[in-house]
């Protein structure tokens, strides 16, 4: 704004960036209240409608689709479903039961659904490995190391091998994100910084320019 009253009291022609700056800058102060009530009203209105079942699914699906972080959700979500699965056989409790018990606990709505589908599946006679197969949450691998557990009877140890696997995994991935997204954040405030300051240099250039002429 300070910026704003130098330009206009020396009426100089503005570039573009210039008036994009100004533009958003004006906005910023006479409608920041706009800005907060739109922000605060989306806000309220998506925690609403993640806590519908719906609503639910839909943020589920976008969090194991969305690029970078699915592939991570998706890791975390069978880790936990393995690790919890494992644990549960092992204990003494009925198939039926355990995938009963880990579905509630998935914390995933898409998770939830693929087992609680593949549960009933079971009860009218396939292996798990079967309906695991059919669903779009477990990867292939996963689902032959489960068939194989089953017909060789040593399911929770092979469900604790995928657990332990797809641990490495997230800490790899989430490793390699961090070395990855600090360097973007870098860039990204470099190249705000560095059009706000071009923006407001270019006038002073024309004015320079304008002053050397005369």
């Amino acid at each position: 704004p300070q910026f704003k009253k130098i330009f206009d009291s020396l009426g100089v022609p503005l570039p573009l960036p210039t008036k994009v700056l100004l533009g958003i800058s004006a906005f910023m102060t006479n409608y920041y209240w706009v800005l907060a009530t739109v922000a605060v009203g989306l806000f309220l209105a998506l925690r609403s409608y993640k806590k519908t079942k719906m609503g639910r699914r839909h943020f589920d699906w976008f969090f194991m689709k969305v690029p970078v972080f699915g592939p991570l959700v998706r890791k975390v979500c069978v880790a936990r479903f393995s690790r919890t699965f494992s644990t549960l056989i092992k204990s003494g409790v009925p198939i039926l039961g355990a995938l009963e018990i880990v579905a509630a606990t998935s914390g995933n709505a898409l998770l939830e659904d693929a087992i609680m589908n593949s549960r009933e599946s079971i009860k009218r006679g396939e292996t798990l490995g079967e309906p695991l197969s059919r669903t779009t949450v477990f990867p292939v691998m996963v689902t032959k190391m489960i068939s194989i557990g089953e017909k060789t009877g040593a399911l929770e140890q092979l469900l604790e091998k995928i657990a332990e696997f797809y641990d490495q995994q997230v800490k790899a991935t989430v490793k390699a994100l961090t070395s990855l997204i600090e360097p973007m954040l870098i860039g990204l405030m470099g190249a705000v910084v560095g059009g706000i300051v071009l923006a407001i240099f270019l006038p002073i250039l024309s004015i320079q320019e304008a002053v050397r002429k005369k």
